[in-house]
């Protein structure tokens, strides 16, 4: 079994400008919980020991310090694409936004029809639900309507005042 190698922090920033970062982003949990990491390092504690404080794995902890140890704070930085690119670009989603807006109301299989036979895209109906909630709009159940009712009902229920 061979000796555990011990390895040292590089101190990028004063502690004192370090504790400054972590209260300025309490709200950003993920660079906050990797500051936390390297201020438990700071104090003299182990990968181990700080990785378990923060709740990630001894590798986890590692890369941390070694991108922290590489790059400073912006190693801390996650680095992530941020998902696939929309099909439909933010002028057809504006398009189609004022075209929604022209119509009384819509069903989402015709939105989802209408996306189609404009822009070629086909979505699920969830994805063109999210796509209306992002646009602000609401969907629901459309009221039943009965094919019994006579055209002017409401005018024959109207009593003369």
């Amino acid at each position: 079994m061979g000796r555990k190698r011990v390895y040292e922090v590089v101190k990028h920033l004063p502690a004192e400008e370090l504790d400054r970062r972590i209260k300025r982003l309490e709200k950003d949990t993920r660079v906050l919980k990797r500051l936390y990491f390297i201020r438990y390092l700071y104090k003299g504690m182990n990968v181990e020991e700080a990785a378990e404080l923060v709740g990630i794995t001894k590798a986890t902890g590692y890369a941390w310090l070694k991108r922290w140890n590489s790059k400073g704070y912006e190693g801390l930085i996650p680095e992530f694409g941020g998902g696939r690119p929309a099909k439909l670009t933010k002028e057809q989603k504006e398009k189609l936004r004022e075209m929604l807006k022209e119509g009384d109301s819509w069903t989402t299989k015709e939105v989802q029809e209408l996306i189609e036979a404009e822009f070629g895209v086909k979505y699920s109906s969830w994805q063109v639900r999210r796509i209306l909630r992002s646009f602000g709009m609401k969907y629901a159940k459309p009221y039943q309507k009965d094919y019994r009712k006579p055209d002017n009902a409401e005018d024959t229920l109207k009593k003369p005042g």
